[in-house]
Parts: C-alpha cells; structure tokens; sequence
C-alpha cells in the first residue's frame, strides 16, 4: 500500500487582480508515493510543485480528488493532527521557519506544541541536531549561521516531531555550493538510514538525479516520470518545457548532436569522465 496516494486533485487559486477569475494550480493530479521513496518534483514556476507540496499534510485541501497519507484523508478535519505528525514541511527560506533565539529552543518548539512530555523532548532535540550534524551549535544562535546551518536546523526541528515523510519546497534555493551539499546529504542520510520518505521539489538537476523517482510538472499535471535516467534521457521534450537537464546530461547531448557516439546518458560528473573516456578511445 501507498504512503501517500494523491487521486485526481484539483485546487485553483483565486486571481488577486480579478476575483472573478481563477487559476487552475493542479490539474486532475495523481501520484502514488510509496513509504521510504525519495522522489524530486521538477518543473518550471507556476507549475504547480507547491502547491501539491502543501496538500501533503493538509494546509491545502483539494477541490476535488482525495489525499490519502498512512490511509488518513486530509479533508477529515479529525485527522488533520494526526497527518501533520506524519508529514513534515520545509520551506525554501530557514528563517521562516526559526522561531527562537537558541538553536536548541527552536528545534524543541515543534515537539513543544505537540504536548511531548520535557523529557522527551530534550531527547529528540539531541537526536536531531545529532542527525542534521550540528549538535554542536545547539546554544549557537541561529542568526549567526550560514544559511546550510539554518537549513539544517530547520530540518531538525521537523525530525523532533518524527515525522514519516518530509516534504521540502526548494529548501537549497538560497543556499551557496556548500550549503546545498550540507542539506543534500543530510537528505540522503535520512531516507537511507532512517528510511524517511523525501519529497524534495529542486529546481537544481544534480539534486534531482540522487532521487530514486522524478517527478516533471507542467501546467498542474505530471509531464513525465520515471527514474532519474529514463526521465532525463528525454532532453529534447523537458528543453521543449523549458527545464533544464543535468550539465552531464547536456554535454551528452551536444555531443551526439555532433554525430558522436556516446553510449548510455550520463547524469553525474563520474557517469560523464566515463563517457569521455570511451568517446576518446
């Protein structure tokens, strides 16, 4: 059975210049997400990732179609608290989403309205900035972080509620090289060794390839999906969406645009000095 189980939604957006018009967000969208899947949600903006993102634990409810999480419809307002412990939200900006003066305090917030017993709560605090790798700034203040930092402990103060799933809008978005590493491996870290279902919307293809699934919006409706090689393997009909493909991925490209043999499309900077390397034979 599914984890998550998205069945023909439809939510639309009032227009703010004309409340008489409406702007279709999400289309007919369905997706099943299995438990312990990472999976990248792609597309240009105004697609529509967000706000299939904020339906996941029930800050948007659907038009028409169901969410069902663990089983649960998010319409049902007696589940609304039981799906929010489930799915946790990150959005794209950390300081959004701190809301105290010690690093600490703020992972402890979530866990805090919760009802989560003191004790409990000291624990998963540890736990968590032991996960994200930044126990060590736990009485640090979170203005004087870099921005991976903040991330990072934004992260941990989801993983204290001990979500199932954790859903993540653009969350590297406003981060340098380094920052975007920091959160990317922290991201694998939980789906592999806690086998936390990620949900990762990324507008950097290097992040999308570490997905088991990728997911291409257009217009509120799925484009394409697949693995991250059978989706990006499609170059011509992403570049027609105007998406991009991993750097990789492109150079393959314009290689075989030149009439030159490249074998299997590569997605990363190892798969690529490979391809080179047999292209030079």
């Amino acid at each position: 059975m599914e984890f998550i189980s998205i069945d023909n939604i439809s939510f639309s957006y009032s227009d703010s210049e004309n409340s008489n018009l409406v702007k279709n967000a999400v289309d007919n969208f369905s997706l099943k997400i299995k438990k312990g899947e990472f999976i990248a949600l792609l597309g240009h903006n105004g697609c529509g990732k967000s706000t299939v993102a904020k339906h996941l634990n029930a800050m948007l409810l659907p038009d028409s179609g169901k969410v069902y999480v663990d089983g649960d419809d998010t319409s049902d307002e007696d589940k609304t608290y039981d799906i929010r412990k489930k799915v946790g939200l990150v959005l794209q900006n950390p300081d959004n989403q701190l809301v105290a003066s010690i690093v600490e305090e703020d992972v402890a917030f979530g866990p805090e309205n919760l009802g989560v017993a003191p004790d409990v709560i000291r624990q998963r605090v540890d736990e968590a900035l032991k996960t994200v790798d930044m126990y060590e700034y736990r009485t640090h203040a979170p203005y004087k972080l870099s921005g991976g930092q903040k991330q990072r402990v934004a992260i941990a103060g989801i993983l204290a509620m001990q979500p199932q799933c954790i859903v993540l809008d653009e969350p590297t978005a406003m981060l340098d090289p380094n920052g975007r590493s920091e959160v990317m491996s922290t991201l694998l870290k939980l789906n592999k060794d806690k086998n936390m279902t990620v949900i990762l919307i990324t507008h950097y293809m290097e992040e999308a390839v570490l997905a088991d699934r990728v997911i291409v919006m257009d217009e509120g409706r799925i484009l394409i999906q697949g693995t991250p090689e059978e989706v990006f393997s499609q170059v011509e009909l992403l570049k027609k969406h105007r998406l991009d493909v991993p750097q990789a991925t492109e150079l393959a490209y314009k290689l075989r645009g030149c009439g030159i043999k490249t074998g299997k499309i590569p997605l990363n900077d190892e798969d690529c000095v490979k391809m080179l390397e047999e292209v030079l034979k």
